[in-house]
């Protein structure tokens, strides 16, 4: 089977990547719920007796071991994609986290069952960690192998926007039921609800994930006896040191971005330059929404002028963005929420990195060797990056800045590097077309 990779996206394109989204979102939705409800959550599941920070302390333990199990869950899942079907293993990861989020919502407390509550919470939260680390590289591979291949970086560009908008999601539903329930009516039971939530929308999207197909790159392998017949993990390790390198200095690019400018940026807002929460959060909607359209508009174009210019340019654009917006809103509160949406916006630039990763393995590893290259980077350097910025704010309030222009110099180094390595463009087009033929 020859597929036409200059043709357009048409209708099954648009259906594939569209549930891969959703469900990629759902999925993010139902990981990160849990920590606007951490604090509710701490007062229920530890004795009332412990002091209060080592409850908190212990609860956002229980949040960072899902982060500590994506790898292993993702390498694992990623192992029998390459061997039995990326479509098996794209279904499982999202049962895996609608069946633990489903019953994180039903979990006893400790003033019912004691210690057993936190050990069954953690539990879930590692379920959790093992279904997000097959679903976001199993999700760009599926999207990856079905469409054209000129148009596969404004598919995942697409896609990725998708998996951003589930933390988007969890924040406007943490924000409703903050606003229509008073604290005591969630704290007896009003936390369950988006966990219920959750459950429930992701057993709908694993429903409607049936309809998808196997990709075509896979039956093809399948059908000419070209799956990996070693074990891809190994022969990644073994062959494909480079490119597990540059995968994971652009995931530290995609993780560190996100955490720092979306998810610490209105703490610091808040306490470093004593801006209201309710607009700093306003504006964090503001460029979240932004970073949607960003990643898009990377996709779009990294398919036209390559990943070299799309990482040089883009990773500028960032710089200057990022550093203009921690210094002048210093200056001028005022500036808040269009600077905020701008650079939310340049952080877009992580639209593209799936597209560089899915290019650089060859098809019967490709799973595996982004799925190693991500999920170790991401638990390494998304559960290290808070605690960094935090000890370097000690010395200076502009650590943020500093942390993003520092993104910013790895991401035009990276581009540099992709103009410089003829395998970046040329020979993995022809690696890749070998592969959608069958070759």
């Amino acid at each position: 089977m020859q597929l036409d990779n200059n043709r357009r996206l048409n209708r099954q394109d648009y259906k594939t990547l569209s549930l891969a989204a959703l469900g990629g979102a759902l999925e993010f939705y139902d990981f990160i719920i849990f920590v606007f409800f951490a604090a509710v959550i701490g007062d229920l599941f530890f004795p009332s007796t412990m002091p209060d920070w080592l409850r908190q302390v212990q609860t956002f333990g229980i949040f960072a071991a899902g982060y500590l199990a994506r790898p292993l869950g993702g390498i694992v899942m990623a192992h029998f994609g390459d061997l039995i079907g990326r479509k098996r293993m794209f279904s499982l990861s999202i049962l895996l986290m609608a069946l633990p989020t489903l019953a994180i919502g039903l979990l006893p407390t400790y003033s019912s069952i004691g210690i057993a509550a936190p050990l069954l919470l953690l539990l879930m939260r590692l379920l959790q960690g093992a279904a997000i680390g097959g679903e976001v590289p199993g999700a760009w591979v599926f999207v990856a192998e079905h469409v054209p291949r000129k148009r596969i970086g404004f598919a995942c560009g697409t896609l990725t926007a998708g998996l951003t908008a589930g933390i988007l999601l969890g924040s406007l539903v943490a924000t409703l039921i903050n606003t229509l329930l008073p604290a005591s009516s969630i704290l007896h039971g009003g936390w369950r609800i988006p966990f219920f939530l959750g459950g429930i929308f992701g057993l709908i999207a694993l429903y409607l994930r049936r309809w998808l197909q196997e990709t075509p790159i896979f039956l093809e392998m399948k059908a000419h006896k070209a799956l990996s017949q070693s074990l891809p993990l190994k022969s990644v390790l073994a062959d494909h040191k480079k490119e597990v390198v540059v995968s994971m200095l652009m995931t530290w690019l995609l993780s560190a971005g996100i955490v720092v400018v979306i998810l610490m940026t209105p703490t610091y807002l808040q306490k470093q330059l004593g801006i209201p929460a309710a607009l700093t959060l306003q504006a964090n909607s503001m460029a979240t929404i932004a970073l949607l359209f960003g990643c898009i508009v990377a996709g779009w174009t990294v398919d036209r002028i390559g990943s070299s210019k799309t990482f040089i340019i883009g990773s500028l654009f960032m710089g200057v963005c990022s550093g203009s917006f921690y210094y002048l809103v210093a200056q001028d509160n005022s500036l808040l929420k269009p600077m905020y949406t701008l650079v939310g916006f340049s952080i877009g630039v992580v639209g593209a990195v799936p597209y560089v990763m899915v290019r650089a393995f060859p098809s019967a590893l490709r799973f595996t060797g982004i799925s190693f290259s991500y999920n170790v980077s991401y638990a390494i350097f998304g559960g290290l990056t808070p605690i960094f910025v935090t000890l370097i704010m000690h010395l200076t309030p502009m650590a943020p800045a500093y942390y993003v222009l520092a993104l910013a110099g790895i991401g035009l180094g990276l581009g540099i590097y992709l103009n410089r390595d003829l395998n970046s463009e040329s020979a993995v087009d022809a690696r890749l077309a070998d592969s959608i033929s069958g070759g």
